[in-house]
């Protein structure tokens, strides 16, 4: 048999948290826990206190002797300070909560959609104008405080692939605006894409308009966004079109771009 294990931690002590909770406090965190020791849990419960609470509870000398309660309530336990704590743990444990729900749809229900959360994802290519395409979309999961996904997917020889440096400063930027960078490769960019979604459980997809004329489209088997917007609608996925307004004036740009579609490289 087993020994069950039932222990409590403050949000600040929490590694990937400490940090934060210095900056907003001005107080030094000392004694920190490595956070692959939360998400070895079985369980983990969120003890939810309002601010007013704990302060009465410090003022009643339930946690701090009556000579550290002054102090106590003048810096750490400010009632700013302690908002800030409680939206911490409250995003901490929605963050685990989301990873526990993904992984058991995964393995039992990967044809359902959960919309528990919005979930976005934006398929990309190295075409000019793919960073705003990018940039847009975080600003649309930021308003409804999703989680974002870059996707970029490649087909094709590698003649045809993205330049590295193009790439790389997708991958920057996906950073910087703390989204996901996922890349694949995929003879089906469209249907590569939507499996992707359905694996991550993605409610709202954004792609960018395609720069194919028609008959570049009847020539490539036709347009990858016109088949995205297709199969999401079958899955109830919707789909967000972002016009494309950079236009390369260089020849050569315009050669290597002519090809590419709203998600990837064909």
């Amino acid at each position: 048999m087993g020994i069950d294990v039932i222990t409590t931690v403050n949000i600040q002590h929490l590694e990937s948290i400490a940090d934060a909770v210095e900056r907003m406090t001005g107080a030094q965190v000392r004694e920190r826990v490595p956070d692959w020791v939360i998400h070895k849990a079985d369980q983990i419960e969120l003890v939810d206190s309002s601010p007013e609470q704990l302060r009465r509870r410090m003022l009643h000398g339930n946690i701090y002797p009556a000579a550290k309660v002054p102090q106590a309530l003048t810096h750490f336990f400010r009632t700013d300070n302690l908002i800030a704590l409680r939206e911490l743990a409250l995003r901490f444990l929605a963050d685990e909560t989301e990873e526990e729900l993904l992984e058991h749809l995964r393995r039992h229900q990967t044809g359902i959609l959960w919309e528990t959360t919005e979930r976005l994802m934006v398929g990309v290519t190295s075409a000019p104008g793919t960073d705003a395409i990018i940039r847009r979309a975080a600003r649309m999961a930021a308003r409804i405080k999703a989680d974002l996904q870059v996707v970029h997917i490649t087909s094709g020889d590698a003649m045809q692939r993205a330049r590295d440096d193009d790439l790389a400063h997708l991958r920057r930027l996906a950073s910087d605006l703390g989204a996901d960078w996922s890349q694949l490769e995929a003879d089906d960019p469209a249907k590569a894409l939507m499996d992707f979604a359905r694996s991550h459980q993605i409610t709202q997809i954004v792609v960018g308009s395609s720069k194919r004329s028609r008959w570049q489209e009847l020539k490539g088997g036709g347009s990858i966004v016109r088949r995205v917007l297709r199969l999401a609608d079958a899955e109830d996925i919707d789909v967000h079109v972002i016009a494309r307004r950079h236009v390369p004036d260089d020849p050569i740009d315009r050669a290597v771009h002519a090809g590419e579609d709203g998600i990837a490289e064909s």
